[in-house]
């Protein structure tokens, strides 16, 4: 497991909107915007059951994160791991972006995706 550093753990604990990027089942890659918490070296975000991301992971755990600094965009990072999907634990990951839990009015529900770091790119300008 890659560690990420001081800095790079202060990106994912700020406010920022990190992308994730899949492999689709032909090949294709497939990114998102998403909420994202970090765990230690690990990170979390979650996305709705039964959608792509989660059909994508489950079927190749391979993911991509890649972050930049809303305050200073030449600091950015790519984390690139392998995803585990879980299917509890949903509603708190908004707590970082919301100040509270989420509890989404459509009542769909949700699973979080733990990522495990394998490789860390930091880029700073």
């Amino acid at each position: 497991m890659a560690v990420l550093d001081q800095q790079v753990r202060a990106l994912f604990d700020g406010r920022n909107f990190p992308v994730v990027a899949t492999v689709d089942p032909d090949g294709t890659p497939r990114s998102s915007v998403v909420w994202i918490k970090r765990d230690g070296d690990e990170l979390l975000f979650f996305t709705l059951a039964g959608r792509t991301k989660e059909r994508n992971l489950s079927r190749d755990p391979r993911i991509s994160v890649s972050i930049f600094d809303a305050a200073n965009p030449y600091f950015s990072a790519e984390i690139r791991g392998t995803a585990k999907v879980i299917r509890e634990g949903a509603a708190e990951l908004g707590r970082k972006y919301l100040g509270k839990p989420n509890q989404p009015a459509d009542g769909l529900p949700r699973v979080v995706v733990r990522i495990v770091p394998e490789s860390v790119a930091v880029f700073r300008n």
